[in-house]
This record gives structure tokens, sequence and C-alpha cells, in this order.
């Protein structure tokens, strides 16, 4: 439990969130201390209603591009333009908003540009080594298609099979029929510049703070509040354990939908996206309301 109180202390940092009172607390307790994380955490919360549903995971990527054009940096990452509801991802693909000063990046990769859409945050490393955070800005408003469920439904994959890297690979086999699969999904997402945000720290949620690594899930915050603390009963994408702790709601996505539905955030790197990838299961979130403790306990 003492793994959580970081990620609750950035819940903290917003205003009207968690009671003053319960978040001096958690200031105070030392860190990595066990002992007094459990009994803060079962003094200060009661378990409210749980919901099943599906578990997935989301990353935050790394990739290479450059600030401008080239001939290894090819494919761009737009700023919103005003007029961002009018085009599919077919038709900014084909250039539709080429030329209106609205691109941000430039990016070696067009498979790592479409995975940044779908995890909505990243680190663009450029040719200095240097690091540039991107996150989201906005969208064209429409669906989101899951590429990897239409591949399940045409035979490509097979169901028990499907993850980031089985999809990636199939669009790398072949870059004409990987090109034309992603333009089956016609949501697109638009990117801003993320400053005074640590190279080493997680990408700021749609809470507006840093996600923490096995901590921070994305809710449907339609039945979940931003910043609402739960308990999360699911299994390790890897091997199968059983992962049972305390998460925070600290960022919102497009395909999550229902009270029970949750994408938790596993960190940056090749590693983490490993796991984002590879997680797919049932689980569990249990609300936890902030109830203060009796005086003089």
């Amino acid at each position: 439990m003492a793994e959580a109180v970081p990620a609750l202390l950035q819940s903290c940092r917003r205003p009207g969130v968690l009671p003053d009172t319960l978040c001096t607390e958690a200031a105070r307790l030392p860190p990595g201390d066990q002992g007094a994380a459990r009994r803060f955490f079962t003094s200060w919360f009661r378990s409210d209603n749980s919901e099943t549903g599906l578990i997935t995971g989301y990353y935050e990527p790394e990739l290479t591009g450059s600030l401008s054009r080239s001939a290894t940096a090819r494919f761009p990452l737009y700023r919103p333009p005003p007029d961002r509801t009018r085009y599919d991802r077919a038709a900014i693909d084909a250039g539709a908003l080429a030329g209106r000063g609205l691109e941000l990046l430039w990016l070696d990769d067009p498979v790592d540009a479409f995975f940044l859409h779908v995890q909505g945050a990243g680190r663009v490393v450029l040719r200095d080594g240097s690091v540039v955070r991107v996150g989201y800005a906005g969208d064209n408003g429409r669906a989101y298609v899951p590429i990897g469920r239409l591949l399940v439904q045409r035979g490509a994959i097979p169901r028990d099979q499907v993850s980031m890297q089985a999809i990636r690979a199939w669009l790398t086999r072949d870059t004409a029929r990987g090109a034309a699969l992603m333009r089956e999904n016609p949501r697109y997402i638009f990117f801003r510049r993320i400053e005074g945000v640590p190279a080493q720290g997680g990408p700021v949620g749609a809470m507006g703070v840093p996600l923490t690594p096995g901590r921070s899930i994305a809710v449907d915050t339609r039945t979940v509040p931003l910043g609402s603390v739960l308990w999360l009963e699911t299994t390790d994408p890897i091997d199968g354990s059983p992962i049972r702790r305390i998460v925070l709601a600290q960022d919102r996505g497009a395909a999550i939908t229902g009270a029970g539905r949750a994408d938790l955030f596993w960190g940056w790197g090749a590693e983490a996206g490993r796991r984002a990838g590879a997680m797919q299961a049932q689980g569990r979130l249990t609300l936890l309301q902030p109830s203060p403790p009796p005086p003089g306990s």
C-alpha cells in the first residue's frame, strides 16, 4: 500500500478532489512504510460498490522523430485545427491538413504514430538525444474502431492471441495493407507539447497530474469521477499472478466505457509496452470512499 501513497498525493494536488485533512495525513506518512500506509488506508477509506469488467493496459510510447520534416521523419503529429471534426483519419493521412502550419513534430514510423494516437501521450526522442513530450489536445469526434477486433473478425489473428505486439507485427508485415487497415479507424488524435514535466516522470493524465506506473488508471468519468480511490483485482498480463492493489482514477480513455472498465497505466519504455499490450483480463473495481476516522483513533 505504501506504493499507492505517491499516486494519492498527486491527486491531492487538485483542490477539492479529496478531503484536506486526508491529504495532510497522507503527506505525513514515512515514505515506504508499509505498516503506516496500511493503517492510513484502512482507517481513512471504506469499501463502497464494486463492479466487474475488462481491465486493459496502456503506456507512454517512446518514439523517434524530428522538429522538421526530413527524409527519415515523414509522418506528422498535428495540433488541433479549428475545423477538427471535419476530417477523418483517411482524409488527414491523404494530406487534408498539410500546409496549414499545424505540424507539431515529425515521426519516423507510421505504425508508431498510430499507436501514439491509441495511447494519447508519448515521448519523442529527437536527433540530438533530447526528449519532447506530447499529449492529447483533442480529437476529430469520430468513433474509435479497434483494429485488433477487425483482424479477429477477418481471421487474421486468433482471438486468444490478440495483443499490441501481434497487431504491430501484422501492420508492418505488409505496409500497404497495414496503412489501409489503420485508416479504418476514423478517430484521429491531435497533440500538444507538454512542458514542465521531467523526462523521467509520468505523463500528465486527464486529471492534470502526472500518472504513476502501476497505480494510475483511466476510467469512464461518467461512472467513476476523476480522483477516485479504488481497489483493483485482476491478473498480471505476463505470468497470470494476481494483482490486488489500490489505484487512482487519474485519466480517461475513449475506449473506456462502464463502471467496471479500466485501463491500467504501466509506465514507459519497452517493458511497459510489453505488459500494456498483453493486458486484457477480467477484473473487479471497488470504490473506496473517504471516511474520516473517529476522533482519537
